[in-house]
């Protein structure tokens, strides 16, 4: 039986491909509780759909970030053009650490921002005309998925390989 290699480089694809996944599965859960709440208010009034559309769409841009994240490690590590550099075990776990800052923050920001916008889904029922402000409370949700995305770009960005 062969056991995978754990090498340096390994461990670095790993940690991009968790912040894909992670990332991806809130932005998944989250546009579907959304998706869940709009169902109602847009079955009551169709004209409604396109605001509900916006509020559904706002937890699904932390997927967008992991994958950033992942596509960035992908292009550092030169894996695309077929001759990989070779990473020390210190840059595989940097890279890996970098990866985990938008993975968890991702997935735990795009939940978090899904609540809130099935808060702004109540709001676009009973108060139409206050919508915005349901956008906004979601949107500084966002915030802090935009500092983990930042931070996670930066560390792997600013690595000399």
């Amino acid at each position: 039986m062969n056991l995978p290699d754990f090498s340096a480089n390994n461990v670095a694809l790993i940690g991009a491909g968790l912040s894909v996944i992670l990332a991806c599965i809130g932005s998944a859960r989250g546009v579907g509780m959304v998706g869940e709440a709009a169902a109602g208010v847009v079955t009551e009034d169709p004209t409604k759909f396109g605001k509900a559309l916006l509020l559904q769409a706002l937890p699904g841009t932390q997927g967008i970030y992991g994958f950033i994240t992942a596509f960035i490690v992908i292009l550092k590590l030169n894996v695309l053009a077929g001759d990989p550099v070779i990473l020390t075990d210190a840059q595989g776990w940097y890279i890996f650490c970098a990866c985990i800052s938008i993975a968890f923050v991702g997935l735990f920001s795009a939940l978090y921002q899904a609540r809130v916008a099935c808060a702004g889904v109540n709001i676009l029922a009973k108060r139409p005309d206050q919508f915005i402000k349901g956008v906004i409370s979601s949107a500084l949700v966002e915030t802090y998925a935009i500092f983990s995305l930042l931070v996670s770009l930066l560390m792997i960005l600013s690595l000399k390989i």
